[in-house]
């Protein structure tokens, strides 16, 4: 939250940043987001979190899931792969030329959860969405968040390489 890009060039974009250091700080940024949900407008978030290192699917956090159930909306997964070869997870800069593939999942109803804030609806939504990420762009996924990983990438993790997962 320290980087010019954070503090001034994404809000000015219309991006909200998130303090992934938990508590108050990332409830704050998805109560914004919660304001837009309720007014109609699209709110996408990157459910693990962080850029994967290694081109695996990560758990996803529940900010996500726990929104849609709160507004009553429901979630659309989106797959991007091909994002390391426009700007590998350590560079500074993109590479010109490069291309990417976004993929749009059908729609998740959040109506099918009766304990709508519970923590169990909350997971059991996000797993949901993980698997269809998952389903789209081929990745492995690994049961854990991916701050917690300290695999450092190999080739064949590579093959599949996705940098983000919406």
């Amino acid at each position: 939250m320290q980087s010019w890009k954070t503090k001034f060039v994404f809000p000015a974009l219309g991006m909200i940043p998130i303090d992934r250091s938990g508590g108050s700080r990332s409830h704050a940024a998805l109560d914004v987001a919660r304001r837009v949900l309720e007014r109609g407008e699209l709110f996408g978030i990157f459910p693990e979190g962080t850029r994967s290192r290694d081109g695996r699917l990560y758990k996803g956090h529940t900010g996500g899931s726990r929104l849609a159930l709160q507004v009553g909306c429901p979630i659309v997964p989106v797959g991007i792969t091909g994002t390391a070869e426009i700007q590998p997870a350590d560079a500074k800069v993109p590479k010109l030329g490069g291309s990417c593939t976004i993929q749009f999942g059908r729609p998740l109803p959040t109506t099918g959860y009766s304990q709508r804030d519970s923590a169990r609806a909350t997971r059991q939504l996000m797993d949901e969405v993980m698997f269809e990420i998952r389903t789209m762009t081929g990745q492995t996924y690994v049961d854990r968040y991916a701050q917690q990983s300290t695999t450092a990438p190999t080739a064949s993790a590579m093959v599949n390489d996705t940098a983000h997962s919406s």
